[in-house]
């Protein structure tokens, strides 16, 4: 069994229509929150799922290393994933797995860091590292609609370390937490199930990343296969209602958490006052 903390590791600003594609702002400004320019607050959520034999961190945020490459998101509030980490008692060096959902900037920037001597190594130095190969295969051969977003130093470091594993189907990391694989914001992203005894917490990213997300239609234009996002959702949810799974979403700046619920032939969030 896994207790599970959670991370905010800073926030960006993302264009409401980028982040709810042909869902018209009317739809969509009741269910999320945007200033006068129409951007959106995301929040870069991760979490530490930790057991008494691992310590599982789930993303790390977008680090510090290309603020000025992704100035256009106006980063703020950036956490260092370390210092979280030594926050709830642990340190980079007690981490024995970190899971990478896919490899945009924002959810694995901390993966690596530079040393004393200004050499880009892993964050965390004792860590199994866990990627699925599709998306290695993506940074080898970056699509036009990703290429922006996958910089190279973020993982190259981990691979050369020796420290990278790769997954090409759904499997289970160790009793209480399994990976699962899916398409459509971007190929082969990982969805992480974690049993923390009183049920199973899910970490979705960006095939869901924010509650407002949970109907099949919202589509982020972010990704690069929607109807496929849409099924992989149906999926997904269709299970995560079945079994009374929690989603833990990573972008969303005002719910951290809930369960779903089947509402007719869609899907709703059931979100706590």
């Amino acid at each position: 069994m896994f207790e599970i903390k959670i991370i905010d590791s800073g926030y960006i600003m993302a264009d409401g229509g980028a982040m709810f594609g042909a869902i018209p702002k009317r739809a969509w400004q009741r269910k999320y929150p945007s200033d006068a320019e129409n951007l959106c607050p995301l929040v870069m959520r991760c979490v530490l799922a930790i057991s008494d034999e691992r310590k599982i961190l789930i993303d790390t945020g977008m680090g510090d290393k290309h603020l000025d490459r992704v100035s256009y998101y106006r980063p703020y509030d950036l956490v260092n994933i370390g210092d979280a980490i030594r926050d709830f008692g642990y340190s980079a060096e007690d981490i024995t797995d970190v899971v990478l959902t896919h490899l945009h900037f924002d959810h694995c920037g901390y993966a690596t860091c530079k040393d004393e001597g200004g050499i880009m190594i892993p964050s965390f130095p004792n860590a199994r590292y866990w990627l699925s190969s599709r998306q290695w295969d993506n940074l080898l051969n970056p699509n036009v609609l990703e290429i922006d977003s996958v910089f190279s130093d973020n993982i190259y470091p981990v691979y050369n370390a020796g420290q990278l594993s790769f997954i090409d189907a759904d499997m289970k990391l160790c009793d209480g937490f399994e990976m699962r694989l899916f398409d459509g914001h971007t190929a082969g992203q990982i969805v992480a199930y974690i049993d923390t005894g009183d049920g199973i917490c899910t970490f979705p990213g960006d095939l869901i990343p924010t509650s407002a997300h949970i109907p099949l239609e919202w589509i982020s234009a972010y990704d690069i296969a929607a109807l496929t996002s849409a099924n992989e959702k149906e999926r997904f949810l269709s299970e995560a209602v079945s079994n009374r799974y929690t989603l833990i979403y990573c972008h969303d700046a005002v719910t951290v958490k809930s369960k779903v619920k089947r509402l007719n032939d869609n899907y709703k969030a059931l979100i706590s006052d």
